[in-house]
Order: C-alpha cells, then sequence, then structure tokens
C-alpha cells in the first residue's frame, strides 16, 4: 500500500512537470520568433477585424501574428502624408484592382498604379498562410499562421523589403 501511494504521488508530480513542459508546436514558434527578430521583424500577436466577407451579417474578430518590418528611411513630411492600407485574403465588395480572393481593408483608391501592380505581385508570390498585409508609416506587416520555417522567414522579408524601399 505504501508504493502505491508513492507510485502515485510520482505519477502526479510528473504529470504536472508534463502540463508545464511546452510543446513542439510551442518551441517551434518560440525558435521561428526569435529567428524573426534576428532578421529584424517585430512579432506581436494582434486582434484584426477583417471587413465583411460576402455574405457575412458582421465582421469576425481574429488573434492574428503579425510579422512586422519597421520603417526607418520616412522622413516626417512624408509620414504625415503616408498613405496607409490593409487588404485581406477573403472574397468581398472592395476588391478593386487586387486579385480574385483578396479585399481592401483600408485604402481602396488610394494607390496609383504602378503601386497596384507592385502589389499584386507580391501578392502572387506570398505563402498560403498571409492572411493580410498591412502599409503604415510605422512599419509594413503581414498577418501569418507560421506554418514555414526560417526560409520562409527570408521569402517573406525579401517580398517586404522592395515596400520599404520604395516608401508605400
Amino acid at each position: 500500500m505504501k508504493w502505491a501511494i508513492i507510485v502515485l504521488i510520482m505519477m502526479s508530480l510528473l504529470g504536472s512537470m508534463m502540463w508545464v513542459m511546452p510543446s513542439p508546436r510551442q518551441r517551434f514558434l518560440a525558435k521561428l520568433r526569435q529567428q524573426a527578430s534576428r532578421q529584424g521583424f517585430q512579432v506581436q500577436i494582434v486582434r484584426v477585424t477583417p471587413p465583411r466577407a460576402a455574405g457575412q451579417v458582421k465582421p469576425e474578430v481574429l488573434n492574428a501574428t503579425a510579422y512586422r518590418l519597421p520603417r526607418y528611411n520616412l522622413e516626417k513630411k512624408h509620414r504625415e502624408n503616408f498613405t496607409e492600407w490593409q487588404i485581406f485574403r477573403q472574397t468581398a465588395v472592395a476588391n478593386e484592382g487586387l486579385p480574385e480572393g483578396w479585399c481592401w481593408g483600408t485604402g481602396e483608391r488610394s494607390l496609383n498604379e504602378q503601386q497596384l501592380v507592385f502589389l499584386n505581385q507580391l501578392i502572387d508570390k506570398l505563402p498560403a498562410g498571409v492572411s493580410s498585409i498591412e502599409s503604415t508609416p510605422v512599419h509594413i506587416s503581414l498577418y501569418w499562421d507560421e506554418k514555414g520555417d526560417e526560409d520562409t522567414l527570408q521569402q517573406l522579408k525579401d517580398l517586404l523589403q522592395p515596400f520599404i524601399d520604395q516608401q508605400f
């Protein structure tokens, strides 16, 4: 009887320790986010409200992981006049100038033709897990499901860098 109690206590302690330990997915995400930080990304968990999708009565609020590259190359005057925009991977009414399956959250009709072509080229190269792109005077962000690896991080950075360089 004494041994049974000791075994039960040991199993309880071991179970508690296993419950506290991170899962393989959590360890992967921690490593990925640390690598992203080394590459210059700011990683944040944010609440996003996309526009209403076709057939949706009210928009849903989502938790998403934002991978942001800060903009250090904008002068004060350009920051004040910067055109902010955000697009989402979903079907909605506001989709002028975007490929099928994408819609505007903000900034529809605010980009010129050349910028729209450049944006559409980016969309064509994005991994399937990217659900939104946002551009502000502070940063350019991708909302990503984090299903990839360090090579995907480098690909995302290479895709976003021209937007920082061209300041839109």
